[in-house]
């Protein structure tokens, strides 16, 4: 099964889109291979009561594109998806900007210690309010209910909103994004709780209409592409099987790059399907399908 991926965003960098009424998003201008155009903030609620769901790096423009698009109103609250600093190392930033003393929300610190590796981990911060799965947030136009999808990072967060007039909106941050499949990349990405995090979301079946990811444009209708995900995995998952069968005992999972990707992969994106073809391994590993081999992998 294909992915269907929708790849046309015209939203520019620090311009505000009126997704619906008190739902806005802006475009952060940090675009590279794992972020496309950039990092999506999205601006929850009018007025007095605004919520601010995931700030991005550390970067000036942005904070202005935030405080120019919420001027004359108050932003009660900061959220973070999950602990990339891609999401969530601005938050001091804006913190300071808004004079100190907006709470931040998050499911907790990075998981991954300093020293045990892990990509772009921001181990920095750590949420004044911590959100256990299940946990709801209620501003006063606007109710928010916190899903903890592990996978891409430990501690990702995606947030159903319930808002008077707009219903089966999800912000699906970095697990579902219209534009790419999600990085998963040990030790703070785990294929095994990715899959279960997918089929959570599918269990949830017309209850979310909307995805708004933390990368790409909006996905309308959202059930088959989780589908088509899904497969996309289990397709890759025996491709590295298989692979592994025929480089023999001892391959590594940077020697399966090629062999399961092809030749047409973006000389960029090699160190990250590496990554990808290690939390597959690492997921077959504990399902006794593959064992260790000095540094690499064989098959059983």
């Amino acid at each position: 099964m294909s992915i269907p991926f929708r790849r046309e965003d015209p939203l520019a960098p620090g311009a505000v889109e009126e997704i619906a009424p008190g739902l806005r998003r802006i475009l952060c201008p940090n675009p590279g291979p794992f972020t496309f155009r950039g990092t999506n903030t999205y601006l929850i609620g009018r007025g007095g009561d605004v919520a601010v769901l995931d700030p991005g790096p550390e970067e000036p423009a942005h904070r202005a594109a935030i405080l120019r698009a919420t001027a004359g109103e108050r932003i009660a609250r900061i959220l973070v998806s999950h602990t990339h600093r891609d999401h969530s190392e601005g938050v001091p930033g804006l913190v300071a900007a808004l004079g100190g003393g907006v709470p931040t929300h998050g499911f907790g610190p990075h998981a991954t210690p300093a020293g045990e590796g892990g990509e772009g981990g921001d181990r920095a911060f750590v949420p004044d309010v911590r959100l256990a799965d299940g946990a709801v947030l209620e501003g006063a136009e606007w109710r928010l209910t916190a899903l903890h999808t592990p996978g891409h990072c430990a501690n990702h967060l995606c947030f159903a909103l319930e808002t008077e007039g707009l219903s089966g909106v999800l912000f699906s941050a970095d697990h579902v994004m219209a534009w790419s499949t999600t990085v998963v990349s040990p030790p703070d990405g785990d294929m095994a709780a990715y899959m279960q995090s997918l089929a959570r979301l599918a269990a949830r079946g017309e209850a979310d209409r909307l995805y708004l990811p933390g990368h790409g444009p909006p996905l309308p209708e959202p059930q088959a592409y989780l589908a088509a995900l899904a497969a996309h995995r289990r397709a890759r998952e025996a491709m590295v099987l298989e692979a592994l069968r025929r480089a023999g005992p001892g391959a590594t999972a940077e020697a399966l790059v090629g062999p399961v990707y092809g030749p047409e992969l973006d000389p960029r994106l090699v160190r990250g399907a590496a990554r990808s073809l290690l939390a597959h391994l690492l997921k077959l590993e504990r399902e006794g399908q593959v064992v260790r081999d000095g540094p690499g992998w064989a098959a059983r």
